[in-house]
């Protein structure tokens, strides 16, 4: 018997997790799918690990942000990211700037080698839609050594999708610290005043200036007609944009949940609920006159001991307040005013940059 041997197709910079943004298809909303009226002094996480953010005198300007089922086709997305103008503003304070962003760990960008001669290339790829057609910006920060690059794109059609790709320069001057505080930084602007658009667009990473951040850039305030969408980010190493790596819906959960994870025993109409039980000494004395404890471990470790919030608690009166937290675990402690048992409703563990 005759054998044959067939040599597989090379795939140049196929290797995995080459993608080193987190939830870049917008498949993952834990904190819900819909935020009205964000702005407005109203800075706030979305979509997971994406968020949005204002600087200066925001003034009237409010945005809606969704994820969104329109999507470009025949790539594979389910889900976008969707802003719509809600409250218009053209008159913008000088000093004002606002931006989607998402913040990456430095320990997650050392085979970037920056800060050294063999300082890598980065691309970054995304496809966008919008009714308008101007000049959009992006600035990327290095925020351990206070350099940037900023760079401009623009849609050729209104209300097409388009992929966009961006090449951004080695840069050999200041390293990426190690650890798991916030190294860099994507901001896709959507609007800024004079003093954050009135220097020059950077061809090379540079100690940040304000002037440079967002030359050129549209007023997506100008109207509350205008929307704009993204989806399939990816920020690789290399100066060539491969196709966006879609990962199974465990695996983005659980990078996801690093940063941000709701606290559940179950659901309690419809929300996330947690129920304790009240404790007294090991004869059995005192049961359910105060104390109920709640103990949970985070199903993944999270980026550090995380903010542990409570949104709501029933069957009793009293409060509850938390202890020997972790980046593993966390301790909840209700004082239950005679309660046996208690649930608590909506907590969330927040570990974001």
């Amino acid at each position: 018997m005759s054998q044959t041997k067939v040599e597989a197709p090379f795939v140049e910079n196929n290797r995995p997790f080459r993608n080193i943004l987190i939830n870049g298809d917008m498949s993952m909303a834990q904190r819900g799918t819909s935020f009205a009226s964000v702005g407005n002094t109203d800075s706030q996480y979305t979509l997971d690990r994406w968020k949005f953010t204002e600087e200066g005198d925001f003034g009237a300007a409010e945005i809606t942000i969704t994820q969104d089922t329109d999507v470009p086709t025949g790539e594979g997305f389910a889900k976008s990211l969707k802003c719509v103008c809600a409250t218009a503003d053209t008159s913008i304070d000088s000093g004002t700037i606002s931006y989607i962003e998402q913040r990456i760990e430095g320990q997650n960008l050392q085979h970037v080698a920056k800060g050294t001669s063999g300082a890598k290339k980065m691309t970054y790829s995304f496809f966008c839609k919008s009714n308008l057609t101007g000049t959009f910006t992006i600035a990327f920060f290095d925020q351990d050594n206070t350099r940037s690059f900023t760079t401009s794109y623009s849609l050729a059609s209104a209300n097409t999708w388009e992929r966009i790709v961006i090449n951004i320069p080695a840069d050999t001057t200041g390293a990426f610290t190690n650890d798991n505080d916030t190294s860099f930084i994507i901001q896709m602007n959507l609007q800024a005043g004079t003093s954050k658009s009135n220097g020059a667009l950077a061809t090379a990473f540079e100690a940040t200036a304000q002037g440079d951040r967002a030359v050129g850039q549209t007023n997506f305030f100008s109207s509350t007609d205008n929307n704009w969408y993204i989806t399939g980010c990816q920020l690789e190493v290399g100066d060539q944009a491969t196709d966006f790596e879609h990962l199974p819906h465990d695996v983005q959960l659980q990078r996801c949940s690093r940063y941000y994870h709701p606290l559940s025993y179950g659901l309690l109409s419809s929300a996330p609920v947690m129920f304790g039980l009240a404790f007294g000494g090991l004869d059995g004395s005192n049961v359910g006159s105060d104390n109920v404890m709640f103990a949970y471990n985070f199903p993944y470790p999270m980026r550090d001991a995380p903010t542990v919030t409570v949104g709501s608690a029933g069957s009793g009166t009293g409060s509850a307040s938390t202890q020997y937290i972790s980046e593993y675990a966390c301790q909840l402690y209700y004082t239950s005013n005679g309660a046996s048992n208690v649930w608590l409703k909506n907590v969330v563990a927040d570990s974001e940059l």
